[in-house]
């Protein structure tokens, strides 16, 4: 088979080996345009489990590389005049040139015609002539623009600008130096690659660049040049850390990182490898990792599947099939990572110790427990920072006070419609299910979206807050849980606007109800997708008659028995749709900018707060994103929980979308949990008001992680207590844990120690 490879670096260079090596009858040739020791860069990072692939596929390179690379373990965090460790942490890197140098060897042993200085022909005619055509040819491909249609390429920009340099300071381990300017903070990404080299990467939100950097700096630069006024800028920022060092520049100016995603990485006999089919951000790992690692899994692809064009379909298939999914899972992880150091301002509040707990979990791949895997030690302090006291137990455990309620420890059973009520009226279903999540083990249980009217329900389902007769029945499950357990009970009350008189969620979720239902109002008449209801348009007196609904059901829940009120201003319900400018095009003081969306719902918590104990805790569920074009930002959703706040909210619980039928949610672990943490820590911590994270969040880690990160004060969790009833507990008991907040019920008591296995 005649094979072309587009692109000389570590990713074309090892696929052409590889494959090469597998098959010595295959025709491979490589170009490349630039010289072969002519590359941008100094050092390159690899993890264990790269390298594992790398020695099992080609154990002559892996001991090139071994003997060329230097190995560290600890992450040095430079920040408040503190230097916090962490270790365990097991990568390597080494020089590019080297890698280079390695590889062009391994191509010449193998027999692959590797052209430097010379462009590739072009690609019709590539394809023409080669049976395989692999693109390795970066971020700026040529290959993927010529075949854009294709390969429906996506390139997202990030919000900083960043510089890579090298030095000849050899650095004891990987370090984030973080700093406070007058311009704003600046951060250093760096490692050591070699015995007298380290990379160093200087990047800093765009406004901050701007302040500092912009006024000397040279962007329109000839290939090879060096932005020198930018780099001495950067020596006299740190030039305590460099210690008398030089910096050096290598094609190094102030970029802005491409994120490239792609719909396929074939077409035809055409295959993307690499950068050319997609990029993470540096501060997650190495696209040359990547690379190197697509290498390995294409020529394997290419090994198992032969070499005639039927086989050569299958081949590729395979290796996008394997390599996809590892591949947006990193770049979960990247975009994580980038948006964290782009919004790194939000958090040099904090404490040294919690802050390097931070920025090294900041990709959420690296959690607590993880942590605690790799060094007991810096955990251990970290934990003992944020109790106060040594061997206190998991931060998730640890009490919390809601406004002035106290609540035994930071879970949260989030609230979940279960569409089993009859005339809005809760049953021994909402007893056995609430108490249930109770008697678990969980310092707060939320009720369903109780609705304030018949036709405020989302279905014939959903339960009420609008009769006398619903009242003494919540009051019986309220008087369970006080009498049994340890837990706190919260209602959640709201309107369903345009989404109510629709089907039950297992009969079709947000389909109208053929017969029996009731007209929808909102606050415009928009419906939430196409089949749904058009919502007839709420006037001024329909606004004050809900209004009052919403005050009789917060009274009826304060004689019941609850002991916090959560306002539902999210998924599209009725406060939510005014919110947002996808469902509200009013004209009157009720829309318009954010000021108007704002009005009816402030109004709607400022009634229901006057109605609600004053020793009680209010709090608001919001939807921070709509998950579409044109729909709420996470900049308004700050001034959002910011209002609410300001009006005496005790608490926000930061969920995501469901507010239009066409969203398109960046799904993932904890994938709602960055709108939590940027309200906190850019409006909560401010004004003292408690920020509640939700959505995939399914173990008891990612709980410890994200508040031992001070990404929120409290997490709540709905499907693994749907899973699970005694969730809680038996995170406690999994952790070790049998302390204050994880007190098992007497009744169950024998159930906290792990049952005898074997024979009687």
């Amino acid at each position: 088979m005649r094979i072309a490879v587009i692109g000389g670096g570590p990713g074309g260079l090892y696929a052409a080996a590889l494959v090469k090596r597998h098959d010595p009858g295959h025709d491979v040739t490589v170009w490349e345009r630039n010289a072969a020791d002519d590359t941008f860069g100094f050092g390159v990072v690899f993890s264990d489990e790269t390298l594992g692939g790398i020695e099992q596929a080609d154990p002559a390179v892996y001991a090139e590389m071994q003997r060329h690379a230097a190995r560290w373990d600890d992450i040095d965090v430079h920040y408040g005049g503190e230097v916090i460790t962490s270790g365990g942490h097991g990568f390597s890197a080494m020089s590019r040139k080297e890698l280079l140098a390695i590889l062009q060897r391994r191509c010449a042993e193998a027999g692959v015609v590797v052209h430097f200085r010379t462009p590739a022909p072009e690609l019709a005619a590539l394809r023409a002539s080669h049976d395989l055509v692999i693109a390795a040819d970066g971020a700026n491909s040529r290959t993927r623009t010529a075949c854009a249609e294709a390969f429906d390429p996506t390139v997202e920009h990030g919000r900083s600008r960043y510089m890579w340099l090298g030095t000849d300071r050899v650095l004891g381990a990987f370090t984030f130096d973080v700093r406070e300017t007058p311009h704003g903070v600046v951060q250093l990404h760096g490692y050591p690659y070699g015995p007298g080299a380290s990379t160093v990467i200087v990047e800093m939100h765009e406004d901050v660049w701007q302040r500092a950097f912009g006024p000397v700096a040279a962007l329109d630069l000839a290939p090879g040049e060096n932005d020198e006024a930018s780099i001495a800028a950067v020596a006299e920022l740190y030039a305590d850390l460099l210690d008398g060092a030089k910096l050096i520049g290598n094609n190094s100016r102030w970029l802005t990182f491409p994120t490239v995603t792609t719909a396929t990485w074939r077409h035809g006999n055409v295959v993307l490898l690499g950068d050319a089919a997609h990029t993470a951000h540096f501060s997650i790992g190495s696209g040359t990792k990547l690379a190197m690692e697509d290498a390995l899994a294409l020529a394997a692809a290419l090994r198992d599947h032969g070499a005639e064009h039927a086989d050569l379909e299958t081949a590729l298939a395979a290796y996008e099939d394997e390599r996809r999914p590892v591949v947006a899972s990193t770049q979960r992880a990247a975009h994580a990572s980038r948006e964290w150091f782009e919004d790194i301002g939000h958090y040099v509040h904090q404490h040294p110790q919690q802050f390097a707990f931070n920025i090294i979990t900041r990709s959420r791949r690296i959690t607590h427990d993880n942590l605690r895997m790799r060094d007991p030690g810096f955990v251990a302090a970290t934990e003992r920072w944020f109790i106060g006291e040594p061997d206190a137990g998991p931060p998730m455990f640890q009490p919390f006070r809601l406004g002035s309620l106290p609540l035994r420890n930071r879970v949260v059973v989030s609230a979940m419609d279960m569409y089993s009520a009859q005339d809005g009226l809760p049953g021994d279903f909402h007893l056995v299910h609430l108490g249930s999540k109770a008697l678990g083990g969980a310092g707060l249980v939320m009720t369903e979206m109780v609705c304030v009217s018949p036709e405020g329900r989302i279905t014939l389902g959903c339960t009420g807050l609008y009769t006398r007769e619903q009242e003494a029945a919540w009051t019986r499950v309220i008087d369970f849980v006080h009498a049994n357990t340890g837990a706190k009970i919260g209602v959640q009350l709201g309107h369903s606007g345009r989404k109510g008189s629709t089907k039950l969620m297992w009969e079709g979720m947000d389909e109208p109800l053929p017969e029996g239902g009731w007209d929808v109002v909102g606050p415009s008449p928009i419906p939430y997708s196409p089949a749904g209801a058009v919502p007839r348009e709420l006037t001024a007196a329909d606004l004050a008659a809900i209004r009052d609904q919403f005050v009789a059901a917060a009274h009826g829940a304060a004689r019941a028995g609850f002991d916090v009120l959560e306002l539902h201003c999210a998924h599209g319900y009725l406060l939510s749709s005014f919110l947002s400018p996808l469902s509200n095009a009013r004209t009157d003081r009720y829309g318009g900018d954010l000021t108007g969306r704002l009005r009816y719902p402030l109004e709607v918590f400022d009634a229901v707060r006057a109605a609600w104990p004053a020793e009680r805790p209010v709090t608001v569920r919001i939807s921070a994103t709509d998950w579409h074009v044109g729909g709420t930002s996470s900049d308004e959703a700050v001034a959002i929980a910011r209002a609410f706040a300001e009006h005496g909210a005790d608490g926000i619980d930061v969920s995501t979308g469901q507010v239009v039928a066409a969203e398109k949610p960046a799904f993932g672990r904890s994938y709602q949990t960055p709108f939590a943490d940027r309200i906190r820590n850019e409006m909560g911590r401010e004004l003292g008001t408690a920020v509640i994270a939700v959505g995939a969040i399914s173990s008891w880690d990612d709980v410890n992680s994200i508040l031992l990160a001070g990404r929120a004060d409290l997490c709540a969790l709905g499907r693994p207590h749907l899973y699970d009833p005694h969730w809680t507990l038996h995170a406690a008991a999994e952790q070790g844990y049998t302390g204050p907040g994880a007190e098992w019920p007497k009744p169950f008591a024998a159930g906290s120690r792990k049952p005898p296995t074997g024979r009687a």
